[in-house]
C-alpha cells in the first residue's frame, strides 16, 4: 500500500507541475526525465546480455531450456495475434472515416523525421542482425544482435568442458551481474523523482494542445484496442492458466508504470526483471531468459498500431480493403511487429515504410505524428504487461509454479522507496 500511495502521489504532483506551464520548471523536469531515460537505457543493454548469458550458461545444457523457449514463443505469437485481431474488429465496428478531401498532401511527409526512406528487404533485415564485430551491436543498442551474441556465449559456456578458467569466467560474469543489479536497485529507489518529471512532461504536452479532430475515431480504435488487450485479453490468458490477473498486475506494476513514461520496453527491462523476481517470485532462470526475449519480439501494441494505421492510411488512399486483404494485413502486422527494431518510434517508422512500399498516401502519417507520443506510451505499457503475462504463464508451466505476491506482507525491501 505504501508504494501505491507514493506512485500515485508522484503522478499527481508531476501532472500539476506540468499543467502550470512554468517554462523554466518544465525545462528542468524535462532534463530530469531525459536523465532517467538515458540511465535506464544505459543499464538495459548489459542487462539483456548478462541475463541471457548467465541463464543459458546454467540452463543451456538442460532439456528444460528448449521447452521454456517454445512456450515463450507460443504465448508471444498468441498474444500478438490476439492484439492484431482485436484492432481489426474495433476498426470494423467503429469504422473511422476518411480525412477531408484535399487535406492529404505529400508535403506532409517532408515534416516527418524520416526524409530518405530506404526500402529494406527481409534479407537485408536478417543481415543487419548478424554482427560483424563485437563492439557495434552494444554501441548501437541493437537488441536482436545482442541477443544473438549473448545466446551464443551462454550456450558455449553451458556446453564447454568445465575447468578452472571457465569457472572463473562464469563467476566473473555473475559478479558483473550483481554489480549491475545493485545499480538498478539504486535507480529504482530514486524513481519517484523520475516519475514526477515524466508526468510533468506528459502534462505539459497535453495542456499545449493535442488536436485529434477528424482522427477521433482512429484514436478510439487504437486506444480502445490497447485497453481491451490490456484489461480483457491478457487477463483471460492468465485465467486460462490458473493465475490471478490482479495479483500479477500488482506485482508487475512498477515495470508497467515505468514503461508508460519511458516509452521503451528495452529501457524498462531492468525494472521488469526485478519486479518479476522480487515481487512476482518468478525463478531467476525463467525471468532472465523469458523477459529479454519478450522485450525483443513480444510487441502486442505495435502489431495493433501497424494494422490499424495501415488500414486507415490505405482507406484514405482509396485502396480496396476486402476481407482477404485485411486478414493478410493481420499477418503482415504480426510479423512486422516481431521483427520491429527496438528504437524510439520504431512502429511509426516501420508503418511509414510499409505504406510507402504499397503506394499508399503516406502524408496521412503526418496527421498521426502529433498524437503518437500518447499512443506510444500506452502501447509500451501494454507490451511490458504482455511480457509480464508471458513470463508468469511460462513460470506456471514450468516445474516451479508462480507464487503471487501479497503486496501488503511480502514486499521486497529493495523496492521500498
Amino acid at each position: 500500500m505504501k508504494n501505491i500511495i507514493i506512485w500515485t502521489s508522484t503522478l499527481v504532483v508531476g501532472a500539476v507541475l506540468g499543467w502550470l506551464g512554468i517554462e523554466w520548471l518544465n525545462a528542468l523536469l524535462g532534463f530530469i526525465a531525459t536523465v532517467y531515460t538515458r540511465l535506464f537505457q544505459f543499464v538495459a543493454v548489459p542487462t539483456i546480455a548478462l541475463a541471457i548469458i548467465t541463464t543459458l550458461s546454467s540452463l543451456g545444457g538442460q532439456k528444460e531450456t528448449g521447452r521454456i523457449f517454445l512456450h515463450t514463443l507460443t504465448y508471444t505469437l498468441l498474444t500478438t495475434f490476439a492484439a492484431a485481431v482485436v484492432g481489426l474488429v474495433l476498426y470494423l465496428v467503429i469504422a473511422p472515416g476518411n480525412l477531408p478531401a484535399g487535406s492529404i498532401q505529400l508535403s506532409s511527409v517532408e515534416a516527418l523525421p524520416l526524409q530518405d526512406m530506404e526500402k529494406l528487404t527481409y534479407y537485408d533485415h536478417i543481415l543487419s542482425v548478424i554482427p560483424n564485430n563485437v563492439v557495434e551491436p552494444f554501441a548501437k543498442g541493437s537488441v536482436l544482435s545482442i541477443l544473438l551474441i549473448s545466446a551464443s556465449v551462454g550456450l558455449a559456456l553451458a556446453f564447454i568442458k568445465k575447468n578452472e578458467n571457465v569457472e572463473t569466467l562464469i563467476r566473473g560474469i555473475y559478479g558483473l551481474q550483481e554489480v549491475l543489479y545493485t545499480l538498478i536497485r539504486s535507480l529504482i529507489w530514486t524513481l519517484p523523482l523520475g516519475i514526477v518529471a515524466f508526468a510533468a512532461q506528459l502534462s505539459a504536452e497535453v495542456s499545449a494542445g493535442v488536436a485529434v479532430g477528424s482522427l477521433g475515431k482512429y484514436v478510439a480504435v487504437i486506444m480502445g484496442g490497447n485497453l481491451i488487450q490490456f484489461f480483457v485479453v491478457l487477463p483471460l490468458f492468465l485465467l486460462a492458466r490458473g493465475l490471478n490477473p490482479r495479483k500479477v498486475l500488482n506485482a508487475m506494476s512498477p515495470a508497467v508504470l515505468m514503461a508508460l513514461f519511458t516509452k521503451s520496453s528495452a529501457a524498462t527491462l531492468p525494472v521488469t526483471i526485478q519486479s518479476a523476481e522480487a515481487r512476482l517470485k518468478a525463478h531467476p532462470q525463467v525471468a532472465r531468459f523469458v523477459l529479454p526475449i519478450c522485450t525483443t519480439i513480444n510487441m502486442n501494441g505495435c502489431a495493433a498500431f501497424i494494422l490499424v494505421t495501415s488500414l486507415f492510411v490505405m482507406q484514405n488512399g482509396g485502396m480496396v480493403l476486402d476481407w482477404s486483404s485485411m486478414l493478410l494485413w493481420v499477418l503482415i502486422a504480426v510479423v512486422s511487429a516481431i521483427g520491429n527494431a527496438g528504437v524510439p518510434m520504431g512502429c511509426f517508422f516501420l508503418t511509414l515504410s510499409l505504406m510507402a512500399g504499397v503506394g499508399a498516401p503516406v502524408g496521412v502519417m503526418g496527421f498521426i505524428l502529433p498524437i503518437y507520443t500518447i499512443i506510444d506510451m500506452v502501447e509500451t505499457a501494454e507490451n511490458v504487461w504482455s511480457d509480464s503475462c508471458v513470463c508468469a504463464i511460462v513460470e506456471k508451466d514450468s516445474a516451479r509454479p508462480v507464487q503471487p505476491l501479497n503486496v501488503e506482507e511480502d514486499l521486497n525491501p529493495d523496492f521500498a522507496f
